[in-house]
Parts: structure tokens; sequence; C-alpha cells
């Protein structure tokens, strides 16, 4: 039997069927109201800090540098929505997890099915409640308070509710847009507070060029090919897959015989995504952000050492960072993909890989392959997370720091996701017209 493939719509025939279409049209305009109440919030300020004094003492912050690409800059603006969605993504990666560690959740995702799937998300969100209690109190302690103009109890209290409810509102709402709008909400939610500090971004490098003759504009032009050729490399890796041929097994129903056939199994060149850049990164930061907390402690002095060590452009820097972007490729691609499951899932379906014996035969085929891919997906994590260090130091553009290789994956990565869910929308509606018709 041949299947005939259905055509990918074009860019202008998906907008043109996003006009036409109530349903699609719809999605699009809560998606995008509900992205505009967020980023509205994050200016909503928590009452009593002064925030002149706040902004101006915690700049320089690489800890508060790295979480301001989730949060839009809502942690220096010291706004209702200064976690954003940070508490929920923490519990999300918290199950993960656990789900792999702990046999009662790992048999709710794999045997209960949609009931197990709602069980497990309303168990992330009582952690993601606690998970936020816990930061809002750290960041109250830890850096509101010396800037509160009433240092009282009640000071900390109202600002822990006030930053755990904005936080879960976030949340509440992240999960409308999964249900009503458009892509992930999570995942829209942060590119939309990635998205947000790009004008400033790019002001400032115009400025930047225009004030520095022609050497600055070479430096610029030079800086912006770079990440031109990351964003098309990113696409090519991010979309890449490893297709491993299976055949079914020759059945018999009833008096019909059905021959064997043949389908592959797709296995993605990066398995963690842009997960373990933001774990090397949250470990990178670890030494400064301590210290930065624990000034009178008699490890400071370490501390300090090795954040001097670990600064951004140091051998030492590069180094660690490759190696734990290695490492947790390594150690989220075993989560993502347990080669022991998808043997069992073949085995299961009566189908198997040619030339391979099912069971440990095809287990260990599937270790290597993913040992592979894993090792070609880190190389290329790494060469993305170090390569705008070289270029910036080099060319001595200092407008986009901040903006790298996290920003960079999750734009691409998230941009693509909706872009293949419009799609969906635009050829399932396609259909629908021609049965109607």
């Amino acid at each position: 039997m041949v299947v005939s493939k259905e055509k990918t719509p074009t860019a202008q025939e998906t907008f043109m069927q996003m006009a036409q279409a109530a349903g699609l049209r719809s999605r699009l305009l809560i998606t995008l109201g509900l992205l505009i109440l967020i980023r509205l919030g994050i200016y909503i300020p928590v009452p009593g800090i002064d925030r002149q004094a706040f902004e101006a003492a915690v700049q320089n912050l690489p800890f508060l540098g790295f979480l301001n690409i989730f949060t839009g800059g809502g942690l220096t603006t010291v706004g209702i929505f200064a976690l954003g969605i940070l508490p929920y993504i923490n519990a999300s990666i918290i199950l993960q997890l656990l789900t792999s560690a702990v046999p009662a959740l790992e048999d709710l995702q794999k045997n209960e099915g949609e009931i197990g799937r709602r069980k497990i998300a309303q168990i992330t969100r009582y952690v993601a409640l606690g998970w936020a209690i816990i930061q809002s109190t750290g960041i109250t302690v830890g850096l509101l308070r010396p800037y509160a103009i009433n240092d009282t109890p009640w000071f900390i209290v109202q600002t822990v509710l006030a930053i755990t409810a904005g936080s879960m509102f976030v949340m509440w709402v992240s999960e409308l847009i999964t249900e009503r709008g458009l892509g992930n909400g999570a995942s829209l939610l942060i590119f939309a507070n990635i998205v947000a500090v790009l004008p400033k971004t790019l002001g400032d490098t115009i400025d930047y060029a225009q004030t520095g003759g022609r050497q600055a504009i070479a430096q610029v032009v030079i800086l912006i090919l770079v990440f031109l050729v990351m964003i098309v490399g990113i696409v090519f890796v991010q979309e890449g897959t490893r297709r491993i041929p299976i055949i079914s097994a020759r059945r018999q129903v009833g008096r019909r015989l059905y021959r064997e056939r043949t389908s592959y199994l797709p296995l993605r060149l990066n398995q963690g995504g842009v997960m373990p850049i933001i774990f090397a990164s949250a470990v990178l930061v670890l030494p400064s952000s301590v210290a930065g907390f624990a000034e009178k402690s008699p490890f400071n002095a370490i501390l300090n050492q090795v954040a001097l060590a670990l600064r951004p452009g140091t051998v030492w820097y590069v180094v660690t960072y490759s190696l734990l972007i290695i490492f947790f490729s390594y150690f989220y691609a075993s989560l993502v993909s347990n080669p022991e499951d998808i043997a069992q899932n073949l085995k299961k379906m009566g189908t198997s890989i040619p030339g391979i014996r099912p069971g440990k035969a095809t287990i260990a085929y599937l270790e290597g392959v993913l040992n592979r891919l894993t090792l070609l997906g880190a190389i290329f994590l790494t060469i993305v997370a170090t390569v705008p260090t070289f270029v910036e130091s080099a060319t001595g553009v200092t407008t986009f720091q901040g903006f790298g290789a996290t920003s960079l994956l999750i734009l691409v990565g998230v941009a693509i996701d909706t872009a293949k869910q419009v799609q969906t929308y635009v050829i399932s509606q396609r259909y629908e017209g021609m049965v109607k018709q």
C-alpha cells in the first residue's frame, strides 16, 4: 500500500489559514494576550523595597544575570513575578529525576496512562509551590532584606507571599497557554522573556557600532555572522535524528496474512536539548553566588578564588564548562532514553532491528548508538556554549553578554516546536474542510 505524504504548508499558506480559521486565530490571540499580561506583571512592584539601591548593588552579580534570562529582568526590577516560571521548571526537573528513581512514580508514568500523567502533573504543582516558597524566602532574606524600607518580620512575610503568589499565577498561565493557546506555555514564557531583552541589546550594539567607527562596525558584523551560523547549526542539530530501521513480524489476522512492514526508530542527536547547558551554567555560578551570600564564612576566601578562576574567558572556565556539559549531556540522555525500555517496547510490538537479536543484543546495540549520538550532541553543545565567549573576547563587543548559547538554543527550539504545532493545526483544519465538502 502506498501512503501519500501530505504536503507541508508554506509560510504564506499558514498565515492565510491563521487569518481565516477562527479556532486557530483565537488560540493565537489567547497566547499573545497571556504573554503580554505576564510581561506587564514583571513591572508591578513588590512594596517596601528601595529599588534604586538594590539595582545598583546587584547589577553585576552573575547568579542574578543567569536567572534574569528566565525571568526577563523580573529579579532586578523586583516585581511580583520576580521568580516567573523558574519554580515550575525546577519542579519539573526534580520530578523527571525522581520518576527514574522512585518505582511508584515510574509506574504512574508508564502504566497508568492519562490518569497517571495527571497525578504527576498535580505532584509537580505541589513541588513547584514548595520550591517557590523556598526560593522567595531565600531571595527575601538574602537579597531584599538589606534594602527594605522597614525591616520587620511582616516585610519578610508579605514579600514571600507576594513573590510566591506571583510564581503560582505564572505557572497557571503557562498551563492555560498549553491547554488553550499555541505551543508549550512554560517554554513560550521563557521565550518571551528572552525576546524582551533583545531590543536593548540590539540598541546598545548599534550605538557601539555608530560611536566606534569602521573597526567597531567590522567587529559587530563578525559577531552577528557568528550568531547566524550558530543559529543554522542549532536548527540542523535540533532536528537531526538517527533513523534505525525496524521491521514488523509477519502476522495473520483471521484469513488475512499481513506482510512484514519496515519502519524506523528515530533517535535524536541532541537528547537533552538545552538542559545540559543550564545545569552546567548553574554549577559554574554557584561558587560566586555562595561567596556573595556567605561573606563572613571562613570558606569565603576559597570560594572567591574558585569564582575568580572560573570567571568567563579563562582557560579553567572553558575546560570546566566543557566537561560539565558533556557530563550532564550523558546524565540527561540516560533519563530521556532508556535502551532497556526501548528494547522491551519493540519486543511487545513484535518488531525488531534487522540483523540484531531481540533482548540483550538489542539493548547493547541501542546503548552503543545512544552513546555515540550523545557524544556528538555534547560536542556540539560545547562548541555552541564556548564560541560566543571567544568571539566576544576577540572582537571586544560585550553588548551581547548574557545572550549566549542558552538563550539561542531556547529561542530556536521553542520557535521550531511552535511552528510545527501551528502547521499541525493548519493541516488538521484542511482535512476538516475536505471532510465537510
